[in-house]
Formats: C-alpha cells, sequence, structure tokens
C-alpha cells in the first residue's frame, strides 16, 4: 500500500494537543530566520555565561527534538513510537571536547547502547560519528596523505582500536551500526577503515553501515566502486543514504582554499545524485542493506514504488527509512501505518551539551527549502482537524 502523506491524523496521533501546539510554535519561531540566528547567539552565551535557561530549553526545543537527557529518559517514547509500528535509534547527541577521555566515553557509550538495543525489539540499531571517537584533525591529515608522526601513529591506532571493539560487539550481539558521515576532507580516512571493518564483519550480513552524503557528486561513483569489491572479495554493504548536511561549509572552504567544490552544483542534482543511488542499490540488493535517510517526500515514494515494483514486502528487512526526531512525522508515521520499516532518530543527551546539535536543527530547518512551511502546513492543518486552530 502507497502511504498517503497528507494524513495528519496518523501523522501526530502520538501528539497531545498541548505537544501539537508546543510544535506549531516551534515552526512558526523557526520560519523566522533572523529570529534563529538570534535565538542561537543568545542561547548560546546564556549556556556559556551559565545562565539558567535549561528549564525553557528543555521545555520548547529540547523536548520537541530530544528523546531525554538519558537512555532511561528516552524509554517511554521509544514504547511509545513502538506501539505505532515506529523503530527508534538512539544517538548521544553531546559534543564532547578532543581528548582521549572523552572519546573513549563515547565509544563506552556506544557499546552501552549496543547492550540496550539488543534487548528492545524497538531498536534495531545503534549509532556513533567517527569524530566522536577520534581527533578531527587526525582524520583530516591521514586523508590528505600526511605523514604522521609517532605520537600520531599511536593515537591512530587508538581510534582504529576503538572502531574495531564496537564493530566487534555489534557483529557478536548481532546488531547493525550505523557509523555517521561527516566533513570530505576528512571522510576519505573514515570510509577506508569503515570498508576494512565490513570486510572483517560484514560476510554473512550487513553489520557495519557506511553514510553515503549524496550532495557531494563523487559519492555514487565510490558506491560502485565498493559494490565491486563487495562482489570481488564477498561482504555485504551497509549503506546510510542522505542528502547531506555540511552543504555551506563544504563550499565556503572549496572556495577559500581554491579546490573544485565536492557538492552537487544545484539541489536537483543532488535529488538527482540520491534517486540514482536508490536505483543502483536496488538493483543490487543481494549485496546492499539500505537505510533512506530521507525527510524528502518523493524519494520516500520513489523507494516505496521500487519495492512495489520489484515485489518486496514492505517490512523486508533490507530496506528500512528514517527521518530524526520531532520533523516529517508524516513521513514516518504514515510509513509505518502502511507496514514499512521506520524508524526515528532519537537524539539524547544532557541539556547543555546537546544544544549544539539544537542550534544545527533549528538552522537547518530555516535553509531546508520548504521544510519549515511544510512542516508548518501539516501541523496547521492538524490544528484544524482537531478544532484547536484560531
Amino acid at each position: 500500500m502507497r502511504p498517503n502523506f497528507e494524513n495528519t491524523a496518523i501523522a501526530f496521533e502520538l501528539k497531545t494537543d498541548s505537544q501539537l501546539e508546543r510544535a506549531y510554535f516551534l515552526f512558526k519561531m523557526i520560519s523566522n530566520e533572523p529570529l534563529v540566528r538570534i535565538g542561537a547567539a543568545v542561547t548560546n552565551f546564556a549556556i556559556k555565561a551559565h545562565l539558567p535557561v535549561e528549564g525553557l530549553i528543555r521545555a520548547t526545543v529540547f523536548d520537541h527534538f530530544c528523546g531525554g537527557v538519558s537512555e532511561k529518559d528516552c524509554l517511554p517514547i521509544i514504547d511509545n513510537m513502538f506501539g505505532n509500528g515506529v523503530y527508534s535509534i538512539l544517538d548521544y547527541s553531546a559534543e564532547g571536547k578532543e581528548v582521549d577521555n572523552q572519546f573513549d566515553f563515547a565509544m563506552e557509550k556506544t557499546l552501552e547502547i549496543l547492550d540496550f538495543v539488543k534487548e528492545k525489539d524497538a531498536m534495531p540499531f545503534a549509532v556513533f560519528k567517527p569524530t566522536g571517537f577520534g581527533r578531527f584533525k587526525l582524520f583530516e591529515k591521514v586523508t590528505a596523505g600526511g605523514k604522521l608522526n609517532e605520537k600520531e601513529e599511536a593515537e591512530w591506532g587508538r581510534i582504529v582500536n576503538r572502531f574495531d571493539k564496537v564493530c566487534q560487539k555489534a557483529y557478536d550481539l548481532d546488531v547493525a551500526l550505523l557509523i555517521d558521515a561527516e566533513e570530505s576532507w576528512m571522510q576519505d580516512a573514515a570510509d577506508d577503515l569503515i570498508l576494512d571493518l565490513m570486510r572483517k564483519y560484514n560476510k554473512q550480513k550487513a553489520v557495519v553501515f557506511n553514510t553515503f552524503q549524496m550532495y557531494r557528486w563523487d559519492r555514487l561513483d565510490y558506491m560502485k566502486k565498493l559494490y565491486k569489491m563487495a562482489m570481488d572479495e564477498d561482504f555485504h554493504i551497509g549503506a546510510k543514504i542522505v542528502r547531506g548536511a555540511y552543504m555551506e561549509k563544504e563550499n565556503e572552504r572549496a572556495n577559500e582554499k581554491g579546490y573544485e567544490s565536492p557538492i552537487c552544483k544545484s539541489k536537483r542534482e543532488t535529488d538527482e545524485n540520491f534517486d540514482a543511488a536508490i536505483d543502483f542499490m536496488m538493483e543490487h540488493l543481494e549485496r546492499f542493506i539500505i537505510f533512506a535517510g530521507t525527510h524528502n517526500e518523493q524519494s520516500s515514494l520513489k523507494l516505496v514504488d521500487l519495492m512495489n515494483k520489484q515485489d518486496i514486502t514492505t517490512n523486508d528487512e533490507r530496506i528500512w527509512f528514517g527521518q530524526l526526531f520531532g520533523m516529517s512525522d508524516h513521513i514516518t508515521y504514515n510509513l509505518a501505518a502502511s507496514g514499512y520499516n521506520s524508524v526515528k532518530y532519537l537524539p539524547y543527551g544532557p541539556v547543555r551539551d546537546v544544544m549544539p546539535y539544537l542550534i544545527r536543527r533549528a538552522e537547518e530547518n530555516t535553509s531546508v527549502a520548504g521544510q519549515t512551511s511544510r512542516e508548518l502546513a501539516l501541523i496547521t492543518k492538524e490544528r484544524k482537524r482537531r478544532k484547536l486552530a484560531d
């Protein structure tokens, strides 16, 4: 059955009237770009100055976009969503300092989450970010092919060990592990490391997943190269496919340093690249497990239509759809109601430490053409249906 993304009764079924009103207020605020920029600056200042703003943040933006401050805190939301057929991915979104004990803490946190995931049917994946496990500058140096000194060699060895330790545990527990993608100038080092882990742990099935940001015009060729290696060496590819989150930063750096931008020239080209990647993976499902992380209705429906065309059942474990908590509920819940594997990324962590993530979400919503107005239109429609509208 093709999901109907206009069905707001299904999309917002789990929201109380007061939560719906909060969402309406938030997206109204976010739709005003200058206000977002001022709000972000003021919030950053308030947190750095240790002003008592946590209660306000918790009651508004935090509770809308995050599951809670701890894993336990997230459980009611996880269970609630699972009751409506939606799975969860716990994403520890606190941004730590770049020191070894912080990287070890992030690794331990991921190991804990793997145990947590194993016990919960509602949670089919765990996730981590490469620079949660090691310094950005070191990933950058390895990507650039720079010669590492003795100290850096030892540090890189510790990063490799952290990656291997969590992948080994994911493999032992039979839990899929998503690894996020970051900026292009550090990504090759992460890609090479993840490829080695796929070779090691993805022999029978995809345990280790890499993330492919399709606003990069080179990613489809990389996926094709990866497929050839997987066929030759007999391993599976876990592929989380997204459009990408660092566009402005990527273009600015390319401009500043005088190299060709790795980013597609237009949104249309990015959309075409994303869809071409979906086509390619759907033709080669004997090697790929697809996790389509998208807030785009057309891309979601394209994948649904391809599944129907290929007579693939809605809940086939090789295909997953994912959106962020607090956004695109009309996609997530309507897909789930039609029987598709539908997942919410559920960020959590201490309020202060999660603020950089929340500010990015607000800024992202203002910069993605039509995202906020679409959210607002759907919330407004549901308010009218519930007779809450003015």
